[in-house]
């Protein structure tokens, strides 16, 4: 067994983590380049190499939110969208949901289209809901469309027409001319063939818009990797939390959009108990996401660019995608979000980053904003980090608040400090609260370089008497990569199917080749599930697949009453089917450091406690030399610092990871509605 490399790019940090043979771990963390993210790869991969033959590495495995940025950004190529004849008005029309403050806005102006009106093309075709051909396809209006977006200098196409995942061939026959002239032609029954016009769309039209950006960017990234010796394939990491080859993720660039959060929600799912929370904080964001029987909660859409309350993402706000993805609740709250004040002077955290450049201003780097580092350097939670940290420079930067508000450096750090506690507890809120899941069952795990400093106090929000943080919790996102298994999934929409087991078959196969396995190979797992609903309605819930009709409705009646809190019987019917395609990673788990014999803190600091009353003398631990720790203290790693509040009690658990309780957790208020700020 060679080495293998996990490299996690965030909007702050380039997080990279080689793991030897021996199951042995080395790592990098580097500030984040956003002008290049391969030369902060590059970067950290030189770092972790230092003294190993780049040859030895067998395995890359890469998280990246390249593709979220594009699209939020909307920095994707210009895409031409191809429909069937009568519907090019789907996308210009789009759908949208007010929620917050676009509500009362009387100049509320939607956000524009992901394609443009005269961007969007009609061919003449129409296919039925069963498959049969109404009207055949005029191949005259195919060459028309061509012709016009290949003079319109547009080198990328999607392709959706009506009912396509129902059959194909037009949609297949459009596509052939199409590519005659246009480089790259993306079609709606190879992206995902399921049901809903408009949620098919949009993601056949995403697919299109990144897909030459994740491609080039991969292609340049295996090339760079080259260079420094490394000749190993590169994996990327999937929305739904598999991996797939960087060739495969070139052609499916939607099912990255999600790549870079669920890297640490495998992590989490890692730490050793079956039902957690798991929480990333890293410098430009905080994630959160449930994890129930050891396996993370999915979502078979979600969407992206778009707003909701308390971290969520509501329906009709974004750009809706139909792919697998791990169910995360997200807020702008992370290291590098700036504390502000708006026009009533009220103090706010986020969403806006000082990112990586010019970076919170402790960071020495030319930032002047104070931010929540700043802050946690004020209140002596922060020493040092991957960089120096400049303590007057933080005490400047909160200094632009504390004077504003009329209070001390201390109480306007402090009160960052809540704030973005508070903030990161909404996205909890979504996540556990909102869904009917009672947190005070639950352990939270914290990770990302920021987390550990603010996991007790989101923790106790909510009841939560258990807080972990895993060993290298500061690039849990990268070393989780290394576990994820190579996976990915199949979908179709079959109304009518009276063979499940030859839809099945076919789904299979076709994933199966995608990862150059067949399903029938030693270790290869195939899952199969069902989207099912009462017959007459609209939306589905997918259960896992059973063969016995009478088991698959139970289950199907089972998880209504979940999700909806009615216990409901009647007629149902099977809307799709899907199969997940899995071949386990072959890297061994990490050897466990054996640390030394507990030899007390290794030195006291002045931090902030509230509970005390301000500033105290706290001890000092590093993971080697703690045994058992009551709070206030803190742990200090080599990539995050770990802050055990008064009430709280750390200790040293299996593979290192330090293990927070808190006896009196249950008194949590868990009918206090977060406020996001």
């Amino acid at each position: 067994m060679g080495y293998a490399i996990g490299v996690d790019v965030g909007g702050t940090f380039t997080d990279v983590v080689l793991r030897g043979p021996l199951g042995e771990i080395t790592v990098a963390k580097c500030l984040s380049t956003p002008y290049d993210p391969i030369a902060g790869i590059a970067n950290g991969v030189t770092r972790v190499l230092a003294g190993v033959d780049p040859a030895l590495v067998t395995r890359v495995v890469h998280a990246t939110t390249l593709a979220t940025n594009a699209v939020l950004e909307r920095k994707g190529v210009r895409v031409a969208y191809v429909t069937t004849q009568g519907f090019r008005s789907v996308i210009p029309l789009g759908r949208y949901a007010r929620v917050e403050e676009d509500r009362y806005d009387l100049r509320f102006t939607p956000p524009p289209p992901p394609v443009a009106a005269g961007d969007c093309f009609e061919v003449v075709e129409r296919v039925s809901a069963r498959g049969v051909v109404l009207t055949p396809l005029d191949l005259d209006s195919v060459r028309r469309a061509a012709a016009e977006i290949a003079r319109r200098g547009i080198t990328s196409a999607a392709v959706c027409l009506l009912h396509s995942y129902a059959n194909p061939a037009h949609e297949r026959q459009v596509a052939a001319i199409l590519r005659e002239s246009i480089e790259n032609v993306v079609t709606s029954s190879d992206v995902w063939p399921e049901i809903r016009e408009y949620e098919r769309a949009t993601t056949t039209i995403m697919s299109a818009y990144i897909g030459p950006i994740m491609a080039s960017y991969l292609s340049r990234l295996s090339e760079r990797l080259a260079s420094l010796g490394v000749r190993a394939p590169v994996h990327v990491m999937e929305s739904s939390g598999g991996v797939i080859s960087a060739e495969l993720a070139a052609r499916r660039a939607v099912a990255m959009i999600e790549s870079g959060p669920a890297a640490g929600v495998l992590a989490a799912a890692g730490s050793g108990f079956a039902n957690v929370i798991s929480f990333d904080m890293g410098g430009t964001t905080a994630k959160t996401c449930v994890v129930r029987d050891g396996r993370p909660e999915i979502t078979h859409e979600f969407h992206v660019g778009g707003k909701g309350s308390f971290g969520g993402r509501r329906a009709g706000t974004g750009v809706p995608i139909k792919t697998p993805a791990i169910d995360l609740a997200e807020v702008g709250a992370g290291g590098g979000s700036i504390a502000w004040l708006d026009a009533a002077g009220a103090l706010r955290v986020g969403p806006h980053s000082a990112g990586s450049d010019p970076g919170p201003a402790c960071y020495g780097l030319g930032g002047s904003e104070p931010t929540v580092t700043d802050a946690n350097l004020v209140l002596g939670y922060l020493s040092s980090a991957s960089i120096p940290l400049s303590a007057p420079l933080a005490d400047k930067a909160l200094d632009r608040l504390a004077g504003p508000l009329g209070v001390s450096r201390a109480a306007a750090a402090h009160a960052v400090h809540e704030i973005v506690s508070a903030s990161m507890a909404s996205a909890v809120h979504v996540v556990t609260v909102q869904r009917g899941i009672d947190p005070r069952g639950y352990a939270l795990v914290a990770f990302g370089g920021a987390g550990p400093m603010h996991a007790a106090r989101v923790a106790e929000r909510f009841g939560i008497g258990t807080v972990v943080v895993p060993a290298h919790c500061g690039v849990a996102s990268a070393a989780g990569l290394l576990v994820a298994d190579l996976s990915t999934d199949r979908v179709l929409s079959r109304l009518d199917a009276t063979d499940p087991a030859e839809v099945f078959g076919a789904l299979a196969a076709s994933a199966a080749a995608d990862l150059g396995v067949s399903p029938s190979d030693p270790g290869v797992r195939v899952s199969r599930s069902v989207d099912v609903r009462f017959k007459g309605q609209s939306h589905d819930l997918t259960v896992a697949w059973s063969p016995a009709r009478a088991e698959l409705e139970a289950r199907f009646f089972e998880r209504y009453e979940q999700v909806y809190g009615i216990a409901q019987r009647g007629e149902v019917e099977i809307v799709s089917y899907r199969v997940r395609v899995t071949l386990p990673a072959t890297d061994g788990p990490a050897v466990a450091h054996v640390p030394a014999a507990s030899s007390g803190p290794v030195g006291t600091r002045l931090a902030y406690f509230a509970e005390l009353g301000g500033y105290a003398e706290v001890p000092v631990h590093t993971r080697d030399t703690l045994a058992v720790l009551s709070g206030p203290g803190i742990i200090e790693d080599a990539e995050s610092t770990i802050v055990v509040p008064p009430g709280w009690t750390a200790a040293l658990g299996p593979a290192r990871a330090v293990h927070l309780t808190n006896s009196a957790g249950t008194a949590g208020r868990l009918t206090e509605e977060p406020h996001e700020q």
